[in-house]
């Protein structure tokens, strides 16, 4: 199996996706294709993103496997601290129907807070 992997975002805020293939495909090949996906489907994409759209076409037309959320089997919480190792209930998220994404803040703690 051989992995790939898609960004979306700067180098502040980006997701990934994943994706899986049987048979190696070569890098440069590989970007041709998601940039001719990119290309055609820009504008109006179906999924939440670009690169979730463009990972379920390589899935659905050229051979690989978007290694979702929706294909977790099992998902476990790992921590020294003891109470906090856990199973993660995998059906917690589908029964709300708003959506969550994470949002990675760099905050300067040296220089000093300030009052409101």
């Amino acid at each position: 199996m051989y992995f790939y992997e898609l960004h979306e975002g700067d180098a502040e805020v980006f997701s990934d996706v994943l994706l899986g293939r049987d048979e190696e495909m070569e890098p440069e090949e590989f970007f041709d294709l998601v940039q001719s996906i990119r290309r055609r489907i820009q504008e109006d994409f179906a999924e939440d993103t670009l690169i979730e759209s463009i990972a379920e076409e390589l899935e659905r037309d050229h051979g690989f496997v978007f290694i979702s959320d929706d294909r977790l089997s099992a998902a476990v919480n790992v921590s020294k601290d003891e109470d906090d190792n856990f199973l993660a209930d995998l059906e917690a998220g589908l029964e709300v129907d708003d959506e969550f994404r994470t949002t990675y803040a760099d905050l300067d703690l040296d220089r000093g807070s300030r009052l409101n």
